[in-house]
């Protein structure tokens, strides 16, 4: 890596306002993938998923708050990065997806779109979507409009209402998918960027009782897939960039035929050259690895590996490919496998880190 960049490591966890929430680590992808401690945040209730914008040096952080009426509601943390030595320092702290009485519409999920003027945030107790402005120095400032879903899915428990989980945005930053995993389908948006509004685009239904949570595009931008977290299974999509819109190709379960005992599923992503798959189990606790056929969009199982560690509730790759981060939240650690780029194949390389009840990974490399 040249000497002017770090690869720093920003996670989040569940953990109270007098626990460290938020970790930075530096990762030496030269050293076989050690992890080093640079600082910890404290003051943030659960802010369970970051969101690093490596240009501007800031770190988006969700959190929860009491609401004063019996509820709880969401909060944006802003921070700026010390790329030196990985320190953060609070810009600034708003209130997002407010609640009235003792509604609950704490979020799971920041995104921030590519112009780099707004994030995006989902609660998944609310069943809402919220878009919220930035500012001149790049700190989440207001939030200026909340699209809110309705109905129910098939799932008596699990989608009984609406439940959006993640909101990814098109590889051009023209649209933003957004699962709703107690809906059943994925709802595309496009940011009106005069009123400051989410706009439908249209839906992608999935089938009955799949439960979508978190969702990836492919390299070349021609296809994307969506792990469904009730059914443990995959979706596979192709992708019209023209049009905005997904076209369902298959679906491939994410466990073996023989597993019996309870699952869901976690996270997903796609290896830099766009030939592997990868996916967590919560349950059977391993990666699934599968090999991407870039003309179908089709999957083709090739391994399950171990998380070695509870509740594998995120996972990253590094920017360069080389290495698998994943968070397991039962075991309290930070376990990392190397990828053999030849076949994709995960292995672990022996590197931990102790981080409280982890749910968010973020490796990015920031130049110093």
């Amino acid at each position: 890596m040249n000497e002017q960049n770090k690869l720093l490591l920003f996670t989040g966890s569940y953990a109270s306002a007098a626990e460290s929430g938020v970790q930075v680590f530096e990762f030496d992808g030269a050293a076989g993938g050690t992890l080093k401690l640079l600082d910890s945040v404290q003051g943030l209730t659960n802010p369970t998923f970051v969101n690093v914008d490596t240009a501007e040096k800031r770190l988006y952080a969700i959190g929860e708050k009491p609401n004063g009426e019996g509820g709880k509601e969401g909060e944006v943390v802003t921070f700026a990065i010390d790329p030196k030595d990985g320190k953060l320092s609070e810009l600034k702290r708003i209130p997002s997806m407010p609640a009235s009485g003792n509604r609950q519409t704490t979020t799971c999920h920041i995104n921030r779109d590519l112009n780099d003027e707004y994030v995006v945030v989902c609660s998944y107790h609310g069943g809402s979507v919220g878009l919220i402005k930035l500012n001149e120095e790049k700190a989440a400032d207001q939030l200026v409009d909340v699209a809110v879903h309705s109905g129910h899915g098939q799932h008596p428990e699990r989608q009984d209402r609406p439940h959006p989980h993640s909101a990814i945005f098109s590889p051009d930053g023209q649209y933003v998918f957004v699962s709703d995993l107690g809906l059943d389908l994925i709802r595309a948006y496009r940011i009106n960027r005069e009123t400051n509004k989410l706009e439908v685009h249209g839906d992608t239904v999935l089938h009955p009782g799949a439960g979508p949570r978190h969702f990836t595009f492919h390299p070349d931008g021609k296809s994307a897939y969506v792990i469904n977290e009730v059914d443990s299974t995959i979706t596979s999509f192709t992708y019209d960039s023209a049009a905005g819109t997904l076209h369902t190709v298959d679906t491939v379960p994410t466990l073996p035929d023989d597993f019996n005992e309870e699952n869901t599923c976690a996270e997903i992503a796609i290896s830099k050259d766009g030939k592997y798959l990868y996916a967590s189990n919560r349950g059977a606790d391993n990666i699934a690895v599968y090999a991407v056929d870039n003309a179908s969009a089709k999957l083709t199982h090739l391994e399950y590996v171990s998380t070695r560690g509870g509740h594998p509730r995120h996972f990253a790759l590094t920017p360069d490919g080389a290495y698998l981060i994943v968070a397991n939240r039962d075991a309290n650690n930070l376990v990392v496998f190397s990828i053999e780029a030849a076949s994709g194949r995960l292995e672990f390389t022996g590197n931990t880190a102790e981080v409280s009840k982890p749910v968010c990974v973020k490796p990015v490399i920031v130049p110093v």
